[in-house]
């Protein structure tokens, strides 16, 4: 028996191994994961003798989708809903940095740091007051198609041009406007974590609702109320199940993704920070390797293999 339950547990952690290798290299993940759960959830259902029609109340999910519509609307500015709807598509496509992402966020800042001590004040400011035309930017163009992190570079490069903040006044406020930028990205987290909440209490408006109208059909036969109320009981289902099963988990994914995009800008905090405090541009940008999650961290010799083919491709054009 040992030995059976032993297979069984190997089998069933490469099974799993198998499903999030899946669920990771598929921007559907969330789609794999809702599937799934109304596969084991309705299946599950059907197993002990259910009927699926029953299930099937569209004005019972008309009045809680709705309702948690509305909410969602009064509770949030119209920017937060723009917002939330592109924090969906980031958690759909699977939108988190890749290991070139993390490579040329540490290129341009290596790239930037060698002008910052080889060039003039001048020659530097060419590059951070337009990096869309700068020669170092466009080598990189990841870090192009993100302008709030282009502009987060740009910013303190013009500080550290300037000469007369000190580091541990620099670093104070960079983690003022990292934390502001967090609060701001996660307001999608925030606003449908508060409807999930809600679903739940909405799913039993509408399960009351069902048996108010229940109330009265008394005079009908058991069948026709049975119906009736089992049709009540189906809003507390949904409501629960749109909340715990849906929108939730949907709201902690657009929190990991944007999480993890939040990244980039600690990476920048200390690969600048270590500049300031007189570390060498390939020194400097090994403090902001180290700040990424070891599961993403590109290794040190990509790094510089990154580096070196970047300068010599910036030389080059440069002649």
């Amino acid at each position: 028996m040992a030995r059976i339950y032993s297979s069984l547990t190997q089998g069933t952690v490469i099974i799993a191994s198998s499903i999030t290798r899946l669920a990771e290299g598929l921007t559907v993940g969330i789609i794999i994961g809702i599937v799934v759960t109304m596969g084991c959830v309705l299946g599950g259902f059907m197993a002990m003798g259910g009927h699926i029609n029953v299930l099937l109340q569209p004005w019972e999910a008309v009045i809680i989708v709705g309702a948690a519509v509305g909410t969602f609307l009064v509770a949030n500015p119209m920017a937060t809903v723009k917002d939330t709807a592109r924090a969906c598509g980031e958690a759909f496509r699977q939108a988190v940095p890749k290991e070139r992402d993390y490579l040329e966020t540490l290129g341009v800042l290596h790239s930037l740091m060698r002008e910052l001590r080889a060039k003039s004040r001048s020659e530097v400011e060419a590059h951070i007051d337009n990096p869309e035309e700068s020669a170092i930017f466009q080598a990189f163009p990841s870090v192009l198609k993100k302008p709030d992190l282009t502009q987060f570079i740009c910013d303190y490069c013009r500080i550290i041009i300037i000469g007369n903040a000190r580091p541990h006044e620099i670093e104070a406020l960079m983690d003022e406007e990292i934390n502001t930028i967090r609060v701001d990205k996660l307001k999608p987290y925030h606003a449908l974590m508060a409807v999930a909440d809600g679903l739940p209490a909405l799913g039993i408006v509408a399960a009351v609702l069902g048996v108010v109208k229940a109330m009265g059909a008394l005079d009908q036969s058991p069948e026709i109320l049975g119906a009736l109320i089992g049709a009540a009981l189906v809003g507390t289902f949904l409501g629960i199940f749109l909340s715990y099963a849906v929108v939730g988990p949907v709201a902690t994914k657009i929190k990991v993704v944007r999480e993890k995009n939040h990244r980039l800008y600690i990476i920048v905090k200390q690969t600048l920070l270590a500049h300031l405090n007189g570390a060498l541009p390939q020194v400097a940008i090994e403090f902001g390797r180290k700040t990424i999650s070891s599961h993403d961290r590109p290794s040190i010799d990509a790094v510089d293999q990154s580096t070196m083919n970047t300068g010599f491709a910036e030389a080059k054009k440069a002649a």
